[in-house]
């Protein structure tokens, strides 16, 4: 599974593998349950999945940051950081899937 990168059309798959959904309505629903997602994000909102992780943006403040390359200090502008906190759920299966691969 290492490097490989999940799509929404890997995502539309396996809804109409395990749903039974047209491909067509599992695309939508993959789609409208993303742009939930991100629109609730956009307004700030924390996004918690149950057993799977939590979703939230964090505002960054201004601060001072250094080139690497010339070492010249540069000023970083305030920003706003999506950040994802898995659940401990979700930790203790990637845990387990790792130990037993060993």
């Amino acid at each position: 599974m290492a490097g490989r990168t999940v799509t929404r059309a890997h995502l539309s798959e396996a809804v109409y593998q395990e749903v039974g959904l047209s491909r067509n309505e599992s695309a939508d629903l993959v789609e409208v349950v993303l742009k939930e997602i991100a629109d609730h994000l956009v307004t700030g909102e924390t996004v918690k999945i149950s057993s799977f992780g939590s979703f939230y943006v964090r505002q960054k403040g201004r601060r001072i940051g250094r080139n690497p390359k010339t070492g010249e200090e540069v000023p970083i502008l305030p920003r706003q950081v999506l950040l994802f906190r898995p659940s401990h759920v979700l930790k203790d299966r990637i845990n387990r899937t790792l130990s037993r691969d060993e």
